[in-house]
């Protein structure tokens, strides 16, 4: 059964195209703040989010180490299979960065920040 009128590489762009300028985006104002109004709860969140973003595309990079069928990697349902497997995968990243305290890299940059700021 096909699905029609629907664009699904289009759809997938777009979509990943949108969500990681608005990421971008936020972390960027937060960033932005800095030395202005932040707050170190504020900083502290744009430093998980840069976590979370960071080990996502880690975990990206090692899922393109897998090799693949011939049949796995052409279709409508493979490009369904795709976003939804990014969106899997930004979710997986985003409870790493949550346990405990993830890998370390947000506390580091929160430091780092918090010292070359003077907050």
């Amino acid at each position: 059964m096909a699905i029609t009128g629907i664009d699904p590489s289009s759809y997938y762009s777009d979509y990943y195209t949108n969500a990681s300028n608005a990421t971008a985006d936020a972390l960027e104002n937060t960033l932005g703040k800095v030395g202005q109004e932040a707050t170190e709860a504020e900083l502290m969140n744009a430093c998980k989010e840069f976590e979370a973003y960071f080990i996502e595309q880690m975990y990206k990079g090692m899922e393109k180490t897998i090799m693949k069928a011939e049949d796995e990697e052409s279709g409508t349902a493979s490009q369904y299979m795709n976003l939804f497997k990014d969106m899997q995968t930004e979710e997986y990243a985003k409870m790493t960065a949550e346990q405990g305290n993830g890998i370390g890299l947000a506390q580091q940059l929160y430091e780092q920040m918090k010292r070359n700021y003077g907050l």
